[in-house]
């Protein structure tokens, strides 16, 4: 039988393209079999670095199993997140990467389809939900981020366990118990089998991790469906589960199992990324801590109030301060599309079929889109500093019909876990905390970003 990631499994995705197709294109395609797959994933930036600086911004590339064409800039970014003709396939482009680990993910569909099941998918992220989320999340952040005081901590370890806490009783309305670090330990693995050089799920590699990872959490999503389907609960995963289609029809149990899958990993290990590196940002710019503390103060908050959801709006310069993170450490460095129809970029010809990719976290860096672009300056974000600015030079949650579905709520829990960490603690960053970055699948600290959090 065909491994769901292959073209054989997938007859109605274009067949695969040589490498002669986009040779008129420069770039590089490294050793036989690998190509340059061991290089970019020794160091990611430094390789795409390289290459932009030596073949400009329209490249070929030769990685994870074949050919691709790279494409850098605000224009690149537009034209393939907007995809005003309709010529790029998120499914094929992603399908080769993932499709034995998060298989009928929202990612990984097109046009349609796509907009069938993200339609059902929306009703998670309508104001009623988003209110009774915020509501939980102030709960459940104060209830943890209480205990973080003045003791050694890796921040990205204990947001990441508060993070899976918040994304099942947001979505599955449940406490996660004793399997909580088994499933924790299961979305690691199969986000870290993303990205292994190795793509058949051969004995004792990082593949076979993944998918045994993912057997795991479909069948413990599969588990609970015919209760829920049977119930009146109001979490999201009861609610998807008796939701119909456009043709008043529930979806297939393995489709709701798909669909919670992804969306687990996406609730909480890229919002795991983005808070670590907005906390680490603050604590090596202790000026903006005292910025967003001051203003939260302006809220009036007593004590034991959380963040209410009428307020979420106020924090002007917290939004600012995750935008700044987010474009400096992006938590999907890039994105990858596949060619359904020829088309010109750059003056180049690129047929049907070529894989192609933009470059998130390079763009996010250009220095004549974003002057000192290394520094930490929320007020980029700013209405002033803002204009003129292309609509695609910042990108961290994708764009167009595939815009992150969750990003608002993304949004609000990283502005309720900034009112419930600054209303309480200073940052103190280790000597040399967060230093280095693993920069793939999904960014995060090497060193887990030690740190100390001193009550005020």
């Amino acid at each position: 039988m065909a491994l769901a990631h292959t073209f054989k499994a997938n007859p109605h995705w274009l067949k695969p393209i040589p490498q002669s197709a986009i040779g008129h294109i420069p770039g590089e395609d490294g050793l036989p079999l690998v190509g340059n797959t061991f290089k970019m994933l020794r160091d990611p930036v430094a390789f795409g670095r390289r290459m932009i600086a030596t073949y400009g911004p329209v490249f070929r590339n030769n990685a994870f199993g074949g050919p691709q064409v790279n494409m850098v800039g605000p224009d690149a970014n537009e034209l393939l997140l907007f995809d005003r003709d309709k010529l790029f396939s998120s499914e094929q482009g992603w399908g080769p990467l993932l499709n034995l680990l998060f298989p009928r993910g929202l990612m990984l569909m097109d046009f349609d389809k796509h907009r069938a099941d993200r339609k059902v998918m929306a009703v998670a992220f309508k104001p009623e939900p988003m209110r009774h989320y915020a509501q939980a999340l102030n709960e459940g952040i104060s209830r943890q981020v209480s205990s973080w005081g003045n003791k050694p901590i890796k921040f990205y370890d204990a947001v990441k366990e508060l993070t899976l806490d918040l994304a099942a009783e947001s979505f599955l309305g449940m406490d996660l118990g004793p399997e909580a670090t088994r499933i924790n330990k299961a979305f690691v693995d199969e986000v870290q089998a993303s990205v292994a050089a190795i793509r058949l799920p051969l004995p004792g590699t990082m593949m076979t991790k993944g998918v045994k990872a993912r057997k795991y959490l479909v069948d413990f999503f599969l588990a609970e469906i015919p209760k829920r389907r049977a119930g009146t609960g109001q979490d999201f995963f009861s609610q998807f589960c008796r939701a119909t289609d456009e043709d008043g029809k529930p979806l297939s149990d393995m489709a709701i199992a798909d669909h919670m899958n992804f969306l687990m990993m996406a609730a909480h290990d890229t919002i795991t990324s983005s808070a670590t590196s907005l906390v680490m940002l603050l604590g090596r710019n202790p000026e903006w801590q005292e910025k967003l503390r001051a203003e939260i103060a302006e809220l009036g908050l007593n004590d034991d109030a959380g963040l209410a959801f009428g307020q979420l709006d106020r924090l002007e310069l917290t939004d600012f301060a995750f935008k700044e993170a987010l474009r400096l450490i992006p938590p999907v460095p890039s994105l990858p599309r596949r060619a359904l129809k020829p088309f010109s970029f750059g003056g180049y010809d690129i047929p049907a079929g070529a894989f192609c990719s933009i470059a998130v976290a390079y763009t996010h860096k250009m220095p004549e889109i974003w002057p000192e672009p290394e520094k930490f300056d929320p007020m980029r974000f700013s209405a002033e500093q803002s204009k003129g600015r292309h609509k695609y030079a910042w990108v961290p949650f994708g764009g167009g019909a595939h815009m992150c579905l969750g990003l608002h709520f993304a949004t609000m829990q990283i502005r309720i876990l900034m009112v419930q960490l600054l209303r309480r603690y200073r940052i103190e960053l280790d000597e040399g905390s967060g230093a280095e970055w693993q920069p793939w699948p999904i960014p995060r600290p090497k060193d887990g970003l030690p740190l100390r959090f001193l009550p005020l």
